[in-house]
């Protein structure tokens, strides 16, 4: 009988160590998984065309944050949409009516997740086992395929076309002689720099010192038109034009000897009658010399 329950306890041991074995297996996958299974969890519901490389357990996000991850996904290639993806979310989460499924990159190095949109706020919500509207955004490659890379297409043509019109112009003498209507200019350039250079360093400074000998002459001028004496220069002025205006007055005025002589018209015809005569004398002094002028080699004799 000792043997008989030797023989149990034995295999009893050994089962309860292999169902421990289990347990710990199922909670390390799980675990492995990121599975809380004492953790209670909703499951929802998100159909795909193409899930892009989506395996069960990858993350389900909210924002940023994890709230779930793909439990599992199955298939049926006979629908236009033929991915069913379950996904487990904690249990404390609700999500409201209009809340969409958003399949993204997980990274830079690969791999899909679930970004969960959530709908506006409201009172009615989604139950456990709903189908949640899903959505797969444009991704970059997608973007360069229909956008990118058709227009491309369509400017290689133009690309080629100005190319070729660059070559022409290139291959144009005209060209040439223009650079080197160019060079020639830069090099006359240079040389006005240069003469520019040397005379601001010879001619400019000589010109400042000149400049600044005449601006110290008009400074002194300055001065000294500042200490001169403006008031008597001006009473010695006004003293000699009321001086001027006497003499006017007296050369306007009959009583005064140079008055009488301008202003009397006797003195004036008596000048002129005796220019008269004194012309009528002349021209019978020419006419008659004999009778006003006597020479004679012997002496004077009487008439």
């Amino acid at each position: 009988m000792n043997k008989e329950f030797l023989s149990k306890s034995r295999e009893m041991r050994i089962g309860l160590i292999v169902i421990i074995a289990i347990g710990l297996l199922f909670f390390g996958l799980n675990y492995l998984k990121g599975v809380n299974i004492f953790s209670p969890t909703n499951y929802y519901i998100a159909i795909y065309k193409n899930v892009d490389g989506l395996v069960p357990s990858n993350a389900v996000y909210i924002k940023g944050y994890k709230v779930g991850q793909i439990d599992k996904i199955q298939y049926d290639f006979s629908r236009d949409s033929s991915f069913m993806v379950y996904m487990t979310i904690n249990k404390d989460l609700k999500l409201p009516k209009g809340t969409r499924a958003e399949l993204a990159d997980e990274g830079l190095v690969g791999g899909k997740q679930v970004n969960l949109v959530l709908g506006p706020a409201s009172e009615t919500y989604y139950h456990s086992g709903d189908i949640i509207e899903s959505s797969v955004p444009v991704t970059l490659m997608e973007t360069l395929k229909t956008g990118i890379v058709p227009n491309l297409e369509k400017i290689v043509p133009k690309l080629d076309s100005l190319v070729t019109n660059l070559n022409k112009v290139a291959s144009d003498p005209a060209i040439g002689k223009s650079l080197a209507s160019i060079q020639r200019t830069t090099a006359n350039l240079d040389e006005t720099s240069a003469q520019l250079k040397s005379m601001m360093h010879k001619d400019v400074p000589q010109i400042m010192t000149k400049v600044n000998r005449i601006t110290d002459n008009f400074a002194s001028v300055s001065d000294n038109l500042r200490n001169a004496n403006f008031a008597a220069t001006i009473a010695s002025i006004n003293h000699t034009l009321a001086n001027l205006e006497s003499a006017t007055g007296k050369l306007n005025s009959k009583d005064g000897t140079l008055g009488m002589l301008l202003n009397d018209k006797t003195l004036y015809v008596n000048l002129s009658n005796m220019t008269g005569s004194a012309n009528d004398l002349m021209v019978d002094l020419k006419a008659h010399p004999k009778r006003y002028v006597h020479f004679s080699v012997f002496g004077k004799k009487d008439k």
